[in-house]
């Protein structure tokens, strides 16, 4: 049964399509949120409109991505078919193999159990009856052959007369007893064996017999149950086909029937926008977790590394949170923070009805707000010489009008009393207050109070050394708190201020009051933004208390404000000062401005 290998080869399958799917911005916002120029929501067909209109005429000529990823999908599942196929196929005809090896092993066993053959076999004495029998059963069973040999491996039987009473160059399987199957590529073909151990009357091993199945067999079978998987893998195919063009549909309408280089197009635009811009961009989706952030929002707002963290956890509870979630809402919000002043906007984003978040831009206007301040000031320095400039002017003409008519006399008296009215607030200063910023600042107030009908009295327990602690802050809070409690009290008829400043061992004392109309009931007073008067000039309203507040927390102060018959509001620092260093432009009133009032 020597014979030649045969292998079966299968098609190599051809390689499927490669690609790679991008995710279109998940994030609320870009550049139309991010300005607030773009629409909010509204029509997608009008923004992919606008989206296709941004894109080079180039790009437009590509495959469409839900045909891209169509083929993609048919592809895969037109190998993953083949492959299957073919290894159905393997592993049946190795099943087939099987069982005809088994079969051929009971042909065997039933040629054994013949008694014709089992007593010629032990009795040596063949002249054809092997021969005769094997080939009726052969015949009967559609086997490719029986052999039967002897112990000397001799053939008794054949399909081919011409090799019987030829050895066989194998050697015999069933010395063991046992039955024993193989696959063979012998002379007849390729065929399943099976062999079986033939024994004689008396029970002793006396030959072997051998039984082949035809390969044609296998393949006759294969193809009789191939045609059934092939309709199962048909209907699968089908059914990916089916979910293939759903998912196709399904992308063309996330990405708005944006292709993969339109995609990618708008992403690297909008990642060169976010960092490209001197505001600060922040997106967050339905649920307040940040999804975009640029690296101005994170300097500004001190974020980061703040995608996928929710607001609550990056920022404290306080008025910047309150303007990034929404809580306070309207146009140029002002938040302020231990380092920036910011004016906050937010803008919610909807889509088809369907909220996807908001986009919330912060602009830093610390500079801006700092030169404001400081023109603000100049204003209130500019004010204050012209008042003098005018009261100066009324003297005069009262000192002229006495010498004209002659009276020499009360011209000198007039004139002495006029000379010393004014340096005697500025010289009672100086005796008190040791610092000439702060006495350059109180007089130059006394001055615009005394135009506007109001008092300003210094009381008589202040005492502050020339190295004053807290000085730039100090020249900051005296100023704003001043100019709050003047403008309260002009609007009453005699109206007065007055203003404490007390240096003790540990601590240092400020404290201001007036008699104007006093703070509302439960009124926000130190909220960023928040004042009673409208905005004068290019000085923003409701930043003074605010910027008092601020700078009392910073430094372990305290604030309180009490009602009285207006208003008094008591600041309190300790000493030495916690934190030396300047506290920046947008805290400190620039002393030069002070150092030019007259005294």
């Amino acid at each position: 049964m020597e014979g030649e290998v045969g292998t079966v080869t299968a098609p190599a399958a051809a390689p499927g399509i490669g690609g790679t799917a991008a995710e279109g911005p998940g994030s609320a916002g870009g550049a139309q949120g991010a300005s607030g120029s773009g629409p909010r929501g509204g029509d997608p067909r009008a923004a992919r409109r606008m989206l296709r209109r941004r894109t080079p005429r180039a790009r437009r000529r590509t495959h469409r991505l839900s045909s891209r990823i169509l083929a993609l999908q048919l592809a895969i599942l037109l190998v993953t078919s083949v492959i299957g196929f073919v290894l159905f196929a393997f592993a049946q005809r190795s099943q087939l193999d099987m069982q005809n090896e088994q079969r051929a092993l009971d042909i065997a066993a039933t040629v054994a159990a013949e008694p014709e053959i089992r007593t010629v076999m032990a009795n040596g004495q063949d002249h054809g009856v092997v021969q005769s029998v094997a080939e009726r059963i052969r015949r009967a069973t559609d086997a490719s052959y029986i052999v039967v040999i002897d112990m000397d491996k001799v053939r008794h039987s054949h399909p081919i007369p011409s090799l019987i009473g030829q050895k066989v160059s194998e050697p015999i399987f069933v010395l063991d007893g046992k039955g024993y199957t193989r696959i063979d590529n012998g002379s007849t073909g390729r065929s399943a064996n099976g062999f079986a151990p033939l024994y004689g009357p008396a029970g002793n091993l006396v030959g072997e017999v051998s039984v082949g199945i035809p390969d044609r067999d296998i393949w006759s079978q294969l193809w009789r149950e191939l045609p059934v998987f092939a309709l199962y893998a048909a209907i699968a195919l089908g059914v990916g086909v089916a979910a293939s063009f759903a998912l196709a549909r399904r992308l063309k309408r996330s990405t708005f029937g944006l292709e993969l280089e339109e995609i990618a197009g708008l992403l690297q635009e909008r990642e060169a926008m976010l960092h490209g811009v001197r505001e600060g961009v922040v997106a967050f989706d339905p649920q307040e977790r940040v999804t975009v952030v640029n690296d101005e929002a994170r300097r500004l707002l001190g974020l980061g590394t703040a995608l996928g963290e929710p607001l609550p956890v990056l920022v404290p509870e306080g008025r910047l949170r309150d303007a990034l979630d929404g809580t306070v809402s309207g146009p140029d919000i002002t938040v302020l923070t231990d380092e920036h002043c910011l004016s906050v906007n937010r803008m919610p984003v909807v889509l088809e009805g369907r909220a996807l978040g908001a986009v919330v831009t912060v602009r830093d206007r610390t500079e801006l707000v700092g030169l404001l301040r400081e023109l603000d000031t100049m204003r209130g320095l500019t004010d204050a010489l012209r008042a003098q400039q005018h009261e100066f002017s009324n003297r005069m003409h009262t000192l002229a009008g006495l010498l004209e008519l002659g009276d020499q006399d009360a011209a000198l008296e007039y004139a002495v009393e006029t000379a010393g009215a004014g340096p005697a607030l500025a010289e009672s200063l100086r005796a008190r207050i040791g610092d000439p910023l702060l006495v350059g600042l109180v007089v130059a107030k006394a001055t615009v109070a005394a135009e506007r009908g109001v008092e300003l009295a210094v009381s008589p327990d202040t005492r502050l050394g020339e190295e004053a602690p807290h000085l730039r802050r100090l020249l900051t809070i005296v100023g704003n708190l001043l100019d709050n409690a003047i403008e309260a009290a002009a609007g009453v008829e005699g109206g007065r201020v007055s203003l404490a400043i007390v240096q003790d061992a540990d601590r240092l004392t400020v404290r201001v009051a007036d008699n104007g109309a006093g703070v509302p009931e439960g009124a926000p007073i130190f909220e960023d933004g928040y004042s009673t008067s409208p905005d004068r000039g290019t000085a923003r309203r409701g930043l003074g208390l605010a910027l008092v507040h601020r700078l009392v927390q910073r430094n372990r102060g305290t604030i309180s404000v009490s009602r009285g018959p207006g208003a008094v509001f008591e600041v309190t620092f300790p000493i030495p000062d916690p934190r030396p260093l300047p506290d920046g432009p947008l805290f400190t009133v620039p002393p030069r401005v002070l150092g030019e009032v007259p005294a």
